[in-house]
């Protein structure tokens, strides 16, 4: 039989291929022929590009959920099965369920092979579960699906998953849980032998365990590879461990510093992050040729109104090579979307299901500031960092910079400027592949305007008997 497995794209997609749907192609049976449909590469149009095929797999998050029904619900009607499983259907499966006729919840290696049987002997279950996955003995991912020449050029790999941290906002732990999970090291280093130069770890922290990544980036010095990945503060505070992975072959690493305030990091349960230590950490890693893509969060209970500024000056006097600013967003399965709505502070409790998802963040009231403030300081963020003044004074070239520092901070950083005026403060959705998807069926519970919620809560919050602001929230949605 034909099966299909579709990535859908977010404004937030990048040009990577999705790696779970390469591992399912590979627990496909070889009679069976799959197609790979990357919504990221070439934008699916619904209207000319649903196929005759027997079975679709789709894989979502939150983010693309409106996308992934969008496009079920198409193959549906012409009368399609379709699969829709990830980390948003596993923690919404009802919601799911309404567009699809299976979920996978959770990891699906060890679920797949069970819903391809069940399919054909036309017995397809609603509702797949198991435990979580041994990652020992895993088959490699299927490479020979991901053709386009868009993708960016680094192989993608994976060494574990789950994470520890508690941290709030997090969805992680939702889809692979809190404990750790690897592939032995030999497995990874027999892949990265079949692979090319330039390596993107795929896991949320490569220095989480650190005699795992020791006996994995010192048998890795010899293949003299390229690589980049995400990491935790806590793991880079270390020198021996900085000096490691700059001797494996690391060239940059994305960090979630969160906050440069002290009272926001403990608030979000990040402990291991130590603001008053980042300046040192920075000096080691520009040190030892490692590049580094800080990531930050706006809207946090203790963000007051300047806390952007203070962000963006941190990351000009780090020289950070590049920088994310992110909306604090409450993800459905995650204790903070639970608190939130607790405190009925969301609204809209269902943001994720407009096309245009963007346009109306933040989906919850701040604490101190209005929501309109939070999204202009979030745009004045992006705008200030990737302006040409701050790109050059960032921009730190050393002996021991790495080719990312040297040939690739201009191109980086000239990319970043044009997201940040023309999508981050223009709103223009899906910019890079020239498509404008216009949200002309928003859902009935879609949220009032920002200027309307703030305004009615000024109101109610002046009244003397408005006494905090649990007791006034309820009538924001």
């Amino acid at each position: 039989m034909q099966i299909e497995l579709i990535a859908t794209a977010s404004e937030d997609s990048a040009y990577l291929p999705r790696l779970g749907l390469g591992i399912l192609a590979s627990l496909t049976p070889p009679e069976d022929e799959v197609i790979y449909s990357d919504d990221v590469v070439q934008p699916f149009n619904i209207e000319r590009d649903v196929k005759d095929v027997d079975l679709v797999g789709i894989s979502v998050d939150s983010k693309t959920a409106r996308r992934a029904y969008d496009i079920a619900d198409a193959y549906r009607r012409k009368g399609k099965r379709v699969v829709l499983g990830g980390i948003h259907p596993t923690a919404c499966p009802d919601e799911a369920l309404q567009h699809a006729d299976a979920v996978v919840l959770s990891e699906a290696e060890d679920l797949w092979p069970e819903v391809l049987r069940d399919f054909k002997a036309k017995q397809l279950k609603p509702i797949y579960k198991g435990a979580l996955p041994d990652l020992a003995g895993r088959p490699k991912p299927r490479r020979d699906i991901f053709r386009s020449k868009k993708y960016i050029p680094f192989q993608v790999v994976q060494t574990m998953r789950g994470c520890p941290y508690p941290c709030e906002f997090c969805s992680v732990s939702t889809q692979n849980g809190v404990t750790m999970r690897f592939r032995p090291a030999d497995e990874v280093l027999a892949e990265l032998r079949t692979l090319g130069k330039l390596i993107l770890f795929a896991d949320d922290n490569v220095m989480i365990h650190r005699a795992y990544s020791k006996e994995l980036f010192t048998k890795m010095i010899p293949l003299q590879k390229h690589w980049i990945g995400q990491c935790s503060l806590a793991a880079v505070k270390r020198i021996e461990n900085v000096k490691l992975m700059a001797e494996s072959g690391c060239k940059a690493l994305f960090i979630g510093f969160e906050s440069v305030d002290e009272e926001t990091v403990k608030y979000t349960g990040k402990r291991q992050n130590k603001p008053s230590q980042y300046k040192e950490v920075m000096q080691m890693l520009h040190e030892h040729g490692i590049s580094t893509w800080g990531s930050f969060v706006f809207g946090f209970d203790t963000d007051d109104s300047e806390v952007f500024d203070r962000t963006v000056e941190f990351g000009v006097n780090m020289q950070l090579t590049m920088a994310l600013y992110a909306i604090l967003t409450p993800y459905p399965g995650t204790a903070l979307y639970t608190r939130l709505r607790n405190e009925r502070r969301l609204t809209d409790e269902r943001w994720w299901l407009r096309r245009d998802h963007d346009a109306g963040s933040p989906y919850f009231v701040p604490k101190l500031m209005s929501r309109e403030k939070l999204r202009e300081g979030w745009v004045r963020a992006w705008t200030s960092f990737y302006s040409v003044p701050n790109i050059l004074k960032r921009w730190k070239v050393t002996r021991q910079s790495s080719w990312i520092q040297t040939l690739g901070f201009l191109p980086l950083n000239i990319m970043q400027n044009r997201l940040a005026h023309i999508k981050i403060a223009g709103g223009q959705q899906r910019f890079r592949s020239g498509v404008q998807i216009v949200d002309d069926s928003p859902p009935p519970d879609a949220p009032l305007p920002i200027d309307v919620v703030d305004s009615r809560l000024e109101t109610i919050r002046s009244r003397p008997d408005a006494k905090d602001q649990r007791r006034v929230l309820p009538v924001v949605g």
